[in-house]
């Protein structure tokens, strides 16, 4: 059986724009980070600051070897389940760009998700997002969570039986429609559980968290230095809140907020995604090379009339593959991450008008992961759903669906509908949900940085101000722009604040606007 299709609205980075730009500079004192002591390189945390049961995890040696280039890759075990901590374990797969012989000490970084893989940043975008003193300055981790990627990886469809399930269309509309949705969720369901196992149960956030500080100890810090973008400022918060004791310097780009359950999370991005719709047609329209015409809302009007038309017969592309609303509307969106993408975006639209739509399947299939000869590389989407189902308890009550998939279409009415009916993907899963939401205070932790983006449709520019309220210690940075999170693409204020913070210790006001 084959999932259902819904809109995956993921973390990507898109390409680097390096904007320049003016910001304040007052700031405050960090402490120092502490480095890896260099008479016990892999040698795990002192003792007595290891959990009861953990101590063979905490003290494991890392045996890192040459992977391509200057990279380096190794693999750490951690306990399946903590609260069993001798029994089954999970294997998580790490990689390392180093810095200098004088680095302080080890740099983690997620790209957010949930499933993006950070062994993939690390070796294709770091060096270009990263200034080269912060590239010196530590030795830069890529890990790929639980889950995730290549670590014990949640398994669910092969890649003939994705491509089967992207073309698929559910007219999720009326209560037929519904039904063979949850039908097809349910056999998904089924099939995640028998190809990935007891495993599935355990790719939670909380588990998540607690592994990268089995990361910090083995790889020999004495607190966690650490860059989590999108779903990743969820990993670090929560990490915060675990062990703020071993805190050393946190940045959240583009954060969720922990006190929100996935209804507020949905109706949050459906509104940001709407306003940035808003933006990019407004700057089409502008341009004077634009392929929809008139007044903004006249545009608009038009895009929807575009989307319609998929939707009541789908698109073939030119290697005939049959491209329905959902998987147009995914290769729609991801431009949206970025608004240098805007112009490859309004190409792409003009080709779909004109009936051909491999531009927008392209978009979507970077969403998916697909490549040009048919594979998938990693497994996104289904670790995607397999996290949410589990940090997130849901509600598939019809009623409740329908009063919230019209709230959707009033809220964003280009793109609320295709936000609609998520939980029916968890309806069925074979794991409860473990998660809830709530406040995290972190107390007792280091200064933490949280950046917003105010033109962030991904993670709206609020959910940046309430975390960073939330936090003791964190100090809010705003960047003034368009796009879905801030450093490595934004402008030299938001790198400066990045870098200084990292390297020097020094934190950026709260309330510095970049």
């Amino acid at each position: 059986m084959r999932a259902p299709r819904r809109l995956s609205v993921i973390a990507v980075l898109g390409s680097v724009a390096l904007l320049l730009g003016a910001c304040s500079t007052a700031t405050v004192e960090a402490p120092a980070p502490a480095p890896a002591s260099a008479a016990q390189p892999s040698s795990g945390a002192p003792v007595d600051a290891v959990p009861a049961g953990l101590e063979k995890f905490y003290a494991q040696e890392l045996d890192w070897k040459s992977c391509g280039g200057v990279l380096q890759c190794t693999e750490l075990s951690v306990p399946m389940d903590y609260a069993n901590p001798g029994g089954d374990t999970m294997t998580l797969a790490l990689n390392k760009r180093p810095g200098s012989k004088n680095a302080a000490g080890s740099l983690l970084v997620n790209p957010g998700g949930p499933g993006a893989s950070g062994l993939e940043i690390v070796r294709d975008a770091v060096p270009a997002m990263f200034g080269q003193k912060l590239q010196r300055g530590f030795d830069v981790i890529g890990f790929d969570p639980r889950g995730v990627g290549t670590s014990t990886p949640v398994k669910c469809e092969n890649p003939e039986e994705q491509d089967a399930s992207r073309a698929e269309q559910f007219g999720s509309n009326t209560d037929e429609g519904l039904a063979a949705m949850r039908k097809a969720s349910a056999g998904y369901a089924t099939l995640c559980a028998e190809r990935t196992g007891k495993a599935l149960g355990f790719v939670d956030t909380i588990s998540a968290a607690r592994d990268m500080d089995v990361m910090r100890a083995a790889l020999g810090d004495k607190q966690l230095n650490y860059l989590g973008y999108s779903y990743g400022t969820s990993l670090g918060a929560h990490y915060a809140q675990l062990f703020p004791q071993n805190v050393g310097r946190l940045v959240l780009d583009g954060a969720l907020d922990p006190t929100l359950d996935n209804d507020e999370i949905t109706m949050g991005q459906a509104v940001g995604f709407e306003h940035e719709i808003r933006a990019y047609m407004q700057d089409c329209l502008d341009s004077g090379d634009c392929p929809f015409t008139g007044e903004l809302e006249d545009a608009l009007g038009q895009l929807r009339d575009l989307f319609d038309a998929v939707e009541a017969e789908p698109m073939v592309s030119s290697d005939g593959r049959r491209v329905p609303i959902i998987d147009f509307v995914n290769g729609f969106i991801i431009p949206l991450y970025d608004n240098s993408s805007w112009p490859t975006l309004t190409e792409g639209l003009r080709n779909a008008i004109a009936g051909h739509v491999d531009d927008v399947l392209y978009f979507a299939d970077l969403s998916a992961g697909r490549e040009s000869d048919g594979s998938y590389t990693g497994n996104g989407t289904a670790a995607f759903t397999a996290i949410n189902c589990l940090d997130y308890p849901m509600d598939a009550d019809i009623p409740a669906m329908r009063a919230e998939a019209k709230a959707l279409v009033e809220a964003a009415p280009t793109i609320g509908k295709y936000l609609a009916y998520g939980p029916v993907g968890c309806q069925d899963w074979k794991y409860p949900a473990t998660g809830k939401p709530g406040e995290l205070t972190a107390t007792g932790a280091a200064p933490i940085v949280v950046i917003g983006t105010t033109g962030d449709p991904a993670t709206p520019y609020a959910w940046s101000q309430s975390l960073a309220e939330q936090l003791e210690s964190a100090s809010l940075v705003t960047f003034e722009g368009h796009g879905h999170t801030a450093y490595g693409r934004s402008n030299g204020c938001i790198s400066d604040a990045v870098e200084s913070y990292f390297l020097d210790g020094t934190v950026p006001a709260d309330g510095l606007r970049c």
